[in-house]
């Protein structure tokens, strides 16, 4: 098994990726991927950092776990498979644009359209047993993934941090508010969207008009 890194992030992250942890990481990756099924392809671990290079990124979605199930998770989080049935935080995060943006609600979960306008959208686990939720954490990504963040935060200037549930949250506590616009809100999740923290954030106006007052060009969410 080969893991490769896009060369912009690469370059970048070189210091981290020549870590003991890491490489102990890809081992214990490796491994289970010998061994048991696990999510999602090897070829897409890496596939949010292909889509979206260091310097092309314009805003960070932060999530948690890949999809433990089969044909969902491919390297963007909260992106599923062309195909595959949008899963409910998906759904309410398609409403939330619709109510925002007026935008209609796409037929299928694949966001990969997102990630090439720039948007990161980054696990804080990379990969996952099959079935098994969680199952890849406190293995090392989480460290690798928090490294992520702060090299954003610290050598770029005028990022969007989307920031939803309390996980992400955590996370997002080292991102320089005074650099980037910080936005937090419930996550999608319907547990935490049927009671009101999720629905009503603008999330997705609120980014596009903060590019547009940086003079970037707006994601076509």
């Amino acid at each position: 098994m080969t893991f490769d890194i896009s060369p912009s992030w690469k370059k970048k992250l070189n210091h981290e990726l020549e870590k003991p942890y890491f490489k102990e990481l890809l081992e214990f990756v490796t491994e289970e991927y010998k061994s048991k099924e696990c999510f999602p392809h090897p070829d897409n671990i890496f596939k949010a950092f292909e889509f979206s290079p260091f310097e092309e990124t314009k805003v960070v979605i932060l999530g948690q776990d890949p999809y433990h199930g089969y044909g969902q998770a491919h390297g963007l989080c909260f992106s599923v498979q062309p195909n595959v049935k949008v899963p409910p935080s998906l759904v309410n995060i398609f409403r939330e644009i619709k109510d925002d943006l007026g935008k209609p609600v796409p037929d299928h979960g694949n966001l990969k359209h997102w990630a090439e306008q720039g948007v990161l959208m980054l696990n804080a686990t990379l990969t996952v047993r099959a079935k098994e939720a969680g199952s890849h954490q406190g293995k090392g990504w989480e460290k690798f993934t928090d490294a992520v963040v702060s090299t954003l935060s610290n050598e770029r200037e005028n990022l969007v941090f989307m920031l939803w549930g309390g996980p992400a949250q955590k996370k997002g506590r080292k991102i320089d508010s005074n650099k980037h616009l910080v936005l937090t809100s419930g996550h999608p999740s319907p547990l935490a969207a049927n009671r009101g923290y999720w629905f009503g954030n603008k999330h997705f106006s609120k980014a596009n008009n903060y590019l547009k007052s940086i003079g970037k060009k707006p994601i076509e969410w």
